[in-house]
């Protein structure tokens, strides 16, 4: 053999022997063309869901349910004897003498607890008796008789400060006016309302708390979160001889069964009025709106 001549090697492929290379370029060819094919499908699939109208979505059962409305008079007042069957002696929870005390026990009940409440009034009433006493103070010296009941120096500022208000514009008495009783430091509509309704047995509004806030909604007396719309629905649909009672009602009622997480659904004499999407346990269709 000639130096540096290679015999030639057979070919892999097969072409060396006369191997027709036609079913190669076949599945050659297949190889190229499937994929795209899938691809082809992918794409169409794709842009059959993007142009295929979206089906409506699924409506709740309180819209699907003839004749259903929550505010339907038959219905509110159902709720109403029920709430008197279970809670008819409800009062408020603040222990007080006067509606000075009242007032300054609402305030300090503010992201508060009643019972804690109920634990420092007793001994600040003792040392500052009246509210010259409150008004003598600086806010400062109040802060630790408070401090319990939490935002101790906001407190002590309105309570200090509504005292003075009241000496010196009120003669010292706790007026009987919604707009009197706004003008004084750290009373909002609730705090007006507890004293009005409480101590002076006025309806001037609906108190509006957490547990009423929370419990209206479920039962689908209102769809609004402020307070202010709140009160504002339940004026409408409650009675206005109701106004007060409902409020200490419904506040028991938020404490006793109706509790932010887990309500006790199966002991509540309102379940089969109620439709909460939350409800722990339910012999009525749930309404997705009321939570």
């Amino acid at each position: 053999m000639p130096r540096g001549v290679t015999p030639r090697q057979p070919s892999r492929s097969g072409r060396q022997d006369k191997i027709s290379s036609r079913p190669l370029r076949a599945k050659v060819k297949a190889n190229r063309v499937a994929p795209a094919r899938k691809k082809v499908v992918k794409v169409a699939s794709a842009a059959a869901r993007i142009a295929a109208p979206k089906k409506p979505a699924a409506k709740t059962k309180a819209t699907t349910v003839k004749g259903y409305n929550p505010l339907a008079p038959e219905r509110v007042n159902a709720i109403l004897r029920r709430l008197d069957q279970r809670y008819p002696n409800a009062t408020c929870a603040l222990h007080h003498n006067s509606a000075w005390e009242l007032l300054v026990a609402t305030i300090l009940s503010a992201q508060c607890t009643d019972v804690r409440v109920n634990m420092v009034t007793p001994v600040l009433f003792e040392k500052y008796p009246t509210p010259e006493a409150f008004a003598a103070l600086q806010p400062e010296e109040l802060e630790g008789d408070i401090r319990s009941t939490g935002f101790f120096r906001n407190k002590s500022k309105s309570v200090v400060g509504a005292a003075r208000k009241l000496i010196s514009e009120f003669g010292g008495q706790v007026p009987r006016t919604m707009d009197e009783l706004l003008q004084l430091p750290g009373v909002a509509r609730k705090t007006a309302n507890v004293v009005l309704g409480t101590w002076y047995k006025i309806a001037d509004g609906v108190v509006v708390d957490t547990h009423v806030q929370r419990i209206s909604r479920r039962l689908e007396l209102t769809k609004n979160e402020e307070p202010r719309k709140i009160e504002q629905d339940l004026m409408k649909v409650v009675p206005r001889d109701r106004w007060i009672i409902f409020a200490h009602q419904i506040i028991l009622h938020g404490r006793a069964l109706c509790i932010a997480r887990k309500p006790k659904c199966a002991d509540c004499p309102l379940e089969d009025l109620c439709h909460a999407a939350d409800k722990t346990w339910s012999t009525v269709e749930i309404h997705r709106g009321a939570k």
